[in-house]
């Protein structure tokens, strides 16, 4: 063991050396060459990476003074603290640099945003120009130092001045420059923000967000009943969105605190980061993601949508801690925040196999709202049926069914959930008149004709049916392991051994850890005369942790008699 750690700090060293210091001269060399430095600094950056962002900030605040003989270790410490909000202390960091002749892109970007928040709008400047003559090659970068630039200048330019800076944005930006343009004219106060707002909110794109955007600057200058119209059939087609939920409730209650303000410079640049910290999130580039959102949070931290994203990433980093503390904060700041916050907590929960808590946690939210709208309820539903609670789920299913319309969107999707419920109980009557009444209102779902025709075949009838209908699922749905398998066990048990294989091997290679899929195959292989084959795949099916007691069984009989 010793020698063992001797190695690992032996290569750490020759890695160090090679990597970041043989440019150097040796004078740099002696405080940063001992092995406890080197482990601390690749820690901080593993850590870093990890999204272990308190720990990373305890390895690399120990090598105050690297950054003389390695830039890149200033880099990384300015991620630490900016992801932990240690905004002042990044300010500090940053300023010393700069008196050692070391700034950066991030250092100069921090500077520029502490002096606007500050509302020093000269020394911001300053660094936002100095950002922007950096050379870089990172398209991110240059819409930053655009961007900055661009909004901090407004300040001493009259509107077309300032309208001519942002129809300069790249064409390959149209999206932002149409974000940019209805901030623009809200930030000059302008006739038109009303129109722009309009505009905006009609393109294709999903601009669901600025739906809400344009409520509160209804509500802000007086047109109350008009910001409502806005958010009613803003939800129409957006059911779903949380701002615009809870400010309805807001509306409702006469609650018009106003959380992002178009004319707050400080705002607006804190959404274009959101902006930024949205896209990144997307790419899974967390760490770069949430830098930006902090960002974003010092220059407006009452806007809790942020706080959405940040625990999203925090969830996709599998950091459910942070995750969790996030949403408990959030859901103290209304009703569809508290439910939002329950889902999200509920979905940790169940990860962390913790079901009875997740289960109690949503039951007990969803008991608490004074208001429940169709789209908690079939949310709730939903999430009772795929944790086993199917006489409650149905109870739900049905009063929504109830209550809306066939043409309403929920409605396939409702008779589904009641269906598979009502199946799981053995009411098969009920749950096959279901399916068939989801698809007849949707008739493209394909992982509805998946389990309605993986039921037949189940029950040994409408086998033919259920091949045509399957072939139809694997058309909407390609590559898509599930309705790969009930296609091949169609087609098995039509006595198709051959073909059956075909589609089964698929299945296994797309889902090697799923017990019913690796039994299948091997009932397969077995009817293709590949018994030794056969009989590995059940044996690997025994091993499996999420294999029933049911289909052990029968595997057992099958490897003594076979099929």
């Amino acid at each position: 063991m010793n020698i063992f750690k001797f190695s690992l700090k032996l290569i750490l060293q020759i890695l160090f050396v090679i990597i970041f210091l043989l440019p150097l001269q040796a004078k740099n060399l002696d405080k940063f060459n001992e092995g406890n430095y080197i482990s601390d600094y690749f820690s901080g950056i593993l850590l870093l990476n990890d999204n272990k962002y308190n720990e990373s900030y305890y390895f690399l605040k120990k090598l105050n003074g690297l950054e003389e003989s390695h830039l890149d270790y200033s880099l990384r410490y300015l991620y630490s603290l900016i992801n932990l909000g240690k905004i002042n202390e990044a300010f500090s960091y940053s300023k010393q640099l700069e008196r050692r002749k070391l700034s950066n892109f991030e250092s100069d970007l921090t500077m520029g945003i502490y002096y606007l928040k500050n509302k020093n709008l000269d020394l911001a400047k300053k660094y936002f120009l100095k950002l922007k003559k950096r050379k870089t090659n990172s398209m991110l970068n240059n819409f930053v130092s655009d961007s900055l630039l661009n909004w901090v200048s407004f300040k001493n330019l009259d509107f077309n001045d300032a309208q001519n800076k942002i129809n300069k944005i790249e064409s390959r930006f149209t999206n932002l420059k149409n974000i940019q343009n209805v901030f623009l004219h809200c930030f000059y106060n302008s006739q038109k923000t009303e129109l722009f707002f309009e505009k905006l909110i009609l393109k294709k794109t999903d601009f669901s967000r600025y739906n809400y955007f344009y409520a509160t600057y209804l509500s802000k200058i007086g047109k109350i009943e008009q910001a409502k119209k806005l958010v009613n059939s803003s939800l129409e087609l957006y059911p779903r969105n949380l701002l615009l939920n809870q400010y309805k409730l807001d509306l409702k209650n006469k609650k018009y605190k106003n959380n992002f303000n178009c004319q707050n410079l400080s705002h607006v640049v804190a959404e274009l980061f959101y902006i930024t910290a949205n896209a990144l999130s997307s790419q899974r580039l967390y760490s770069f993601s949430n830098f930006y959102l902090n960002l974003s949070k010092y220059l407006n931290n009452d806007f809790h949508s942020y706080d959405a994203l940040f625990a999203e990433n925090f969830y996709n980093t599998s950091d459910f801690t942070q995750a969790k503390k996030i949403y408990k904060k959030m859901s103290k700041q209304g009703e569809a925040f508290l439910w939002y916050s329950a889902k999200q907590n509920a979905k940790i929960f169940i990860k962390e196999d913790k079901k009875e808590k997740a289960l109690k946690l949503i039951s007990n939210t969803y008991t608490k709202l004074s208001q429940k709208n169709i789209y908690v309820t079939y949310d709730y539903a939903k999430f009772l049926k795929n944790n086993d609670q199917f006489e409650n789920a149905i109870q739900l299913y049905t009063k929504l069914i109830e209550e809306i319309k066939k043409i309403h969107p929920l409605y396939p999707g409702a008779k589904d959930g009641r269906g598979v419920s009502y199946e799981r109980i053995g009411e098969w009557d009920k749950a096959e008149a279901d399916l068939l009444s989801s698809l007849d209102v949707s008739p493209d779902q394909a992982y509805v004709i998946n389990y309605l025709a993986y039921s037949w075949i189940e029950k040994g009838i409408n086998i033919n049916k259920s091949l045509k209908m399957l072939k139809k699922a694997n058309n909407l749905k390609s590559n898509d392991p599930y309705i790969i398998d009930s296609l091949g066990w169609a087609l098995f048990k039509l006595k198709k051994y051959e073909d059956s294989k075909y589609y089964l091997q698929s299945a296994v290679k797309l889902m090697p850890a799923d017990p019913v899929v690796n039994d299948h195959y091997g009932d397969a292989l077995w009817k293709n005369g590949k018994k030794i084959q056969a009989r590995y795949f059940w044996n690997y099916v025994l091993n499996l942790k999420d294999a029933e007691k049911e289909l052990k069984d029968n595997i057992k009989k099958k490897l003594v008699s076979g099929l």
